[in-house]
């Protein structure tokens, strides 16, 4: 299956790889980081989320890009869709906390949603989080998405649904 990279201003979106083997366990294994997403883990652990991002792509057809700084190369998070089993597909991202506060999530959400409807032809696209993420909150407005209702997950808790508008042409995808 051939990933295609994603160019924004600053950023491209990668294909994720083992090269960001180094980044997984440095957010993973970071209590505070990586709380909102089931952490902290082992370093096996993270390596198993990197293999199961590796996999979402050719399982399912779609996952996250690594991201990178444009200019130097270096790797700060991710961005793209998860859908675990029994779960809605949705928007996530994580990012080291260097990376953070820099629009940079923003900035990556924005070619991945319109990369998700000109190429994957999805006709609406969602996201959710706990009720405490009040920054993952924030940004998903930030973006546009509104609040569609409230629904019950597999873990047993309840989360907005949160949906976005159809996006503009992304003029570098």
């Amino acid at each position: 299956m051939h990933i295609q990279t994603l160019h924004t201003e600053r950023l491209v979106l990668l294909p994720p790889s083992a090269a960001c083997e180094e980044m997984y366990e440095s957010f993973y294994t970071d209590a505070d980081a990586s709380g909102p997403y089931g952490g902290p883990l082992t370093s096996a652990a993270a390596w198993s989320r990197l293999a199961a991002d590796l996999g979402a792509w050719h399982v399912q057809g779609f996952g996250v890009w690594a991201i990178a700084r444009r200019d130097a190369g270096e790797l700060l998070g991710v961005c793209g869709f998860w859908q675990g089993k029994g779960w809605p597909r949705e928007l996530t991202w994580w990012l080291l906390p260097q990376a953070r506060s820099a629009g940079i999530a923003q900035e990556a959400s924005r070619a991945v949603i319109a990369h998700a409807h000109q190429v994957f032809q999805w006709p609406s696209l969602e996201t959710y989080m706990n009720d405490d993420n009040h920054a993952a909150r924030a940004l998903v407005r930030r973006l546009g998405a509104v609040v569609t209702g409230r629904r019950s997950f597999p873990d047993g808790g309840e989360r907005d649904v949160f949906r976005f508008p159809r996006s503009q042409p992304a003029s570098e995808i």
